[in-house]
């Protein structure tokens, strides 16, 4: 019980209250939710990814563990999906979606609090976390891209799009400052910790501003694709993660940070994914807020099984 009222006050609580303030905003102002995708997508992401890279200690063994891990893992969600999208009969331009919504979670703004909450702020877990997170900050910018624009334009087209996400360049630089040990001028260090700090917030605001433009109703939830996917996110995430720690033989607090990691809810990613390329935004919109709902049960039994 006091780990669900952890999660529940520590994770679920904010997030709520900054999605009802984009709705609230939204409905008083009609805000542009193209320009916050924007942001989102050209400041903010590439500003957090490129700090917490250069500022997290992070070893070369555990980074070789992680990426195998999230490799092997990743084959198998999108194995599991690919086969629920098949046997449900989604129809085409929802299937990126769905992908996107089941493949991205929250490593972010809940995957990061979440490590600190559990694992009492240990560096070694939010190392993990981080090496996570910028593994699931790159797929949305590279294979997110392709997934929700296959359909519709050329394969040059799409390489031109993703070529020009800061994300894929912010990273590398961050690893490779860090691994020189070459320091950020303080006139350049101010404006990434200020554009990194807005990151969580606008991006919940964007959320927010998305569900304040859709009429939702009984009528309007689209229950039974949403269920699926918040069933792959949920419960298929954890279920797969443990297959995988216990093939590679990973053990110990990384094997438990890498299960928990992958318990978290829908990313946001996948809403900013569809609001930017217009691809199935209330479909995307409402995986997140569905699912960031019933993890306040399904990563609350996670942490109790993992101990």
């Amino acid at each position: 019980m006091a780990i669900f009222l952890s999660i529940l006050v520590n994770n679920i609580i904010p997030l709520a209250v900054m999605i009802a303030l984009g709705i609230t905003l939204h409905r008083a102002f009609s805000l542009d939710i193209k320009t916050l995708s924007k942001l989102n997508f050209y400041l903010f992401s590439p500003a957090i990814m490129f700090k917490l890279l250069y500022t997290t200690e992070v070893s070369l063994q555990s980074a070789v563990h992680v990426m195998l891990f999230f490799l092997v893992f990743m084959l198998l969600l999108y194995g599991c999906v690919e086969l629920a999208i098949r046997v449900r009969g989604i129809e085409k331009g929802r299937r990126g979606a769905m992908r996107n919504s089941v493949l991205f979670y929250n490593s972010a703004n809940y995957g990061i609090p979440l490590n600190e909450l559990v694992f009492a702020s240990n560096p070694f877990t939010l190392s993990v976390q981080v090496l996570i997170m910028m593994m699931q900050s790159l797929l949305p910018n590279t294979y997110g891209i392709y997934s929700v624009n296959a359909h519709r334009i050329t394969g040059k087209q799409i390489v031109r799009t993703i070529l020009k996400q800061p994300v894929i360049y912010a990273i590398p630089f961050g690893f490779l400052m860090r691994g020189f040990d070459v320091p950020i001028p303080h006139a350049l260090q101010v404006p990434v910790d200020y554009l990194a700090n807005a990151f969580i917030g606008v991006a919940l605001i964007t959320l927010g501003v998305q569900l304040g433009s859709m009429k939702l109703s009984l009528r309007s939830l689209m229950l039974k694709d949403i269920l699926l996917s918040c069933s792959l996110r949920l419960i298929g995430g954890p279920l797969l993660a443990s297959l995988v720690v216990w093939m590679l033989g990973i053990d110990g607090l990384m094997a438990k940070a890498l299960i928990i990691s992958s318990s978290v809810p829908t990313s946001l990613s996948s809403v900013l994914l569809a609001v930017e390329f217009d691809n199935e935004q209330d479909f995307a919109s409402q995986a997140v807020l569905v699912s960031t709902l019933l993890s306040m049960v399904t990563v609350t039994f996670v942490i109790y099984v993992v101990g």
